[in-house]
C-alpha cells in the first residue's frame, strides 16, 4: 500500500500579509460615522492552485484527472503548453534546457491564475508540471505574489527511476522516450524540507491507489 511521505500536520498555508490599520482619528471629520464600520477590507476566500509534479512517468495526468473529477475543478495539462519546437526536441530524444522551459512555465502559471478568473465559483485550479528544479517551482509560486488569497501547492509523486522507465516504455504513441526518465532524473531537484508548500507522495502503487492518495490529501489541505 503506497504512503504519503511528508505529514500534512506540518504544513500551513502561507498566510496572506497584514492588512495596514486605519485609525479613526486619522479619516476626514465626515467619515466619523463610518468608524464602526471594519476599515480592514475583507479578506477573499483561499483560491488554490494544485500543481502536480514529478518526473516522466508517475501519474501526473491520471492523479490530474481523478482530481479533476471529485472536485469539478478545472484542470491545465501543462504538456499542452509547450511550443512545438520543444515537443519536437523531446520527441527526437534531446532534454530541454533552462532556456527552453521558462516561457512555458510563465504561461502555466498566468494560464493557472486566468482559469481562477474564468471560473469563480471554483476554489482552484489542477495543472500538471514537472517542476523537476526548485527554481521551476519558483515561477509557479509567483502566482500567489501579489493575489494575497491565491495559495500555490504541488504534490510531488514520487518513484524510482527504473519503475519510471518501465512505465514509459510501456506508453504507446506518446513522444516521451525512456531516454528522457534518465535526464529528468538528472535535472530532479528533490524537494527540501523548507519548501513547506510541497507534499510528496509515493507513487509506487497502482494507478488507483496513487490517485486515492492525492484525493485524500487535497481533501485534508482544503480543509484547514
Amino acid at each position: 500500500m503506497v504512503a504519503v511521505t511528508a505529514s500534512l500536520a506540518s504544513y500551513s498555508p502561507p498566510t496572506p500579509p497584514s492588512e495596514p490599520s486605519v485609525n479613526a482619528s486619522d479619516m476626514p471629520s465626515n467619515s466619523a460615522k463610518l468608524s464602526s464600520v471594519a476599515v480592514t477590507p475583507a479578506r477573499q476566500p483561499a483560491r488554490h492552485i494544485w500543481v502536480i509534479t514529478g518526473p516522466a512517468g508517475c501519474g501526473k495526468t491520471s492523479v490530474a484527472e481523478s482530481l479533476q473529477n471529485v472536485f469539478s475543478l478545472p484542470y491545465l495539462e501543462g504538456d499542452t503548453f509547450h511550443t512545438p519546437e520543444n515537443v519536437e526536441k523531446m520527441a527526437n530524444g534531446h532534454p530541454l534546457t533552462d532556456a527552453d522551459r521558462w516561457d512555458w512555465l510563465i504561461v502555466l502559471r498566468e494560464q493557472a491564475l486566468n482559469a481562477l478568473v474564468s471560473n469563480p465559483s471554483s476554489s482552484g485550479v489542477i495543472v500538471t508540471c514537472s517542476a523537476l528544479k526548485r527554481k521551476y517551482r519558483d515561477v509557479m509560486r509567483i502566482a500567489s505574489y501579489y493575489h494575497p488569497n491565491v495559495q500555490v501547492h504541488f504534490i510531488f509523486l514520487n518513484a524510482t527511476e527504473a519503475l519510471l522507465i518501465d512505465r514509459v516504455r510501456a506508453r504507446k504513441g506518446h513522444y516521451m522516450k525512456d531516454s528522457m526518465v534518465r535526464s529528468q532524473f538528472q535535472s530532479l531537484e528533490t524537494p527540501q524540507s523548507d519548501e513547506v508548500d510541497i507534499i510528496s507522495v509515493d507513487a509506487s502503487g497502482t494507478s488507483t491507489e496513487v490517485q486515492n492518495l492525492s484525493v485524500d490529501i487535497v481533501r485534508k489541505m482544503m480543509s484547514l
